[in-house]
C-alpha cells in the first residue's frame, strides 16, 4: 500500500502528529502507561521502531524508550523557543517525537519521547501473523534477561 493510502487510514490526531509534527497532550496517549510485551511500529508505514523491553516510565507524559531497533533520522528543532532533537522514521519520514539526553544512564542515557499517535503496537503473540516474526527472538531474549 502506498503512503497516500496509508495516510487516509490515520485518525486526525495521527495525521497531525506524523505529518505536521504536532504533539499530543501529555498523559493522554494510549501507550503512555502501557507495558505489554511486543513491538512498536510506525503508524504510517509499519516500519519497526522500538521493542517494548526498551520502554520505561519516565514520568514525562509520553511513551519513553531507551533505544530504537532501527536508525531513526534526527533533526534540529528550535520550535517554541526550545533547543531539541526531533526524531523521524527513516522510511515514511513520520514525525515521532524527540530524543533527550536525560534517560537512564545504565542504558545509554537517551530518552526517546514518542507520541502514542505515531505508534502502532504489535503484541508478542501476534508478531508472526503481523509480519514481524524476525523480532520474536530478540524480544524474548530481552524479556528472559529481565530487560
Amino acid at each position: 500500500m502506498d503512503k497516500q493510502a496509508q495516510l487516509k487510514k490515520l485518525s486526525p490526531l495521527q495525521y497531525e502528529v506524523t505529518q505536521h509534527a504536532a504533539t499530543e497532550r501529555p498523559f493522554s496517549g494510549e501507550y503512555d502507561h502501557f507495558f505489554e510485551p511486543g513491538l512498536y511500529v510506525d503508524v504510517v508505514s509499519g516500519e519497526p521502531l522500538f521493542l517494548s523491553t526498551t520502554k520505561y516510565d519516565s514520568g514525562c507524559g509520553w511513551p519513553a524508550f531507551t533505544k530504537p531497533v532501527t536508525k531513526l533520522t534526527m533533526h534540529r528543532d528550535q520550535s517554541f523557543g526550545m533547543e531539541r532533537t526531533e526524531v523521524r522514521s527513516p522510511q515514511a519520514d513520520s514525525h515521532l517525537g524527540h530524543v533527550f539526553t536525560d534517560g537512564p544512564v545504565n542504558q545509554g542515557g537517551l530518552r526517546y519521547c514518542i507520541n502514542s499517535a505515531a505508534l502502532r503496537f504489535i503484541p508478542l503473540a501476534e508478531l508472526e501473523t503481523a509480519g514481524y516474526g524476525d523480532y520474536r527472538a530478540e524480544l524474548e531474549a530481552a524479556l528472559a534477561k529481565g530487560e
